[in-house]
């Protein structure tokens, strides 16, 4: 289990998958989770239980609440020592820093698997609020393209 402050970072559970499939609501969800890119990682997650392994993706649960309020992934396998990360967090938790510490954690955690040595991520310039996160987790803008930028994180 990784750990921050604020946050616990599960793997996704079967139970989880299920409830998302099923367009079901466990009480231990914020109301709002999960969003839709949460839906299509659940989709993917379903097919390719590796994914959901030590260094897969996991679940942002609110240690103060026990709830559920968004997701947070590395899209394996590594290419080339390299490593992409994803995040959401669920509308009625944006601005409270959860994004910036679960990345800056699932990052750091990220580099200890065989053979990571970056971590990476893209982002539209025109998303300002996921710029930031990276930004403030420790990753650096490595090319600023015109309809991505790209960032990374080396430890």
């Amino acid at each position: 289990m990784i750990t921050t402050d604020r946050l616990a970072l599960p793997a996704w559970t079967d139970a989880d998958l299920a409830a998302v499939a099923a367009g079901d609501h466990p009480d231990h969800w914020a109301e709002d989770f999960p969003a839709e890119g949460d839906r299509v990682i659940a989709g993917l997650l379903a097919d390719r239980p590796a994914g959901r392994g030590g260094f897969g993706h996991r679940l942002l649960v609110e240690r103060a609440t026990g709830l559920v309020v968004g997701s947070i992934g590395l899209f394996w396998p590594p290419v080339d020592g390299r490593l992409e990360i994803g995040y959401g967090v669920v509308p009625s938790r944006r601005g409270l820093g959860y994004a910036t510490e679960a990345t800056r954690a699932l990052a750091a955690h990220a580099l200890t698997a065989p053979g990571v040595t970056v971590v990476h991520a893209g982002v539209d310039p025109a998303n300002p609020a996921s710029v930031r996160v990276l930004v403030k987790a420790g990753f650096t803008l490595v090319d600023a393209g015109a309809e991505v930028h790209r960032y990374e994180f080396t430890g």
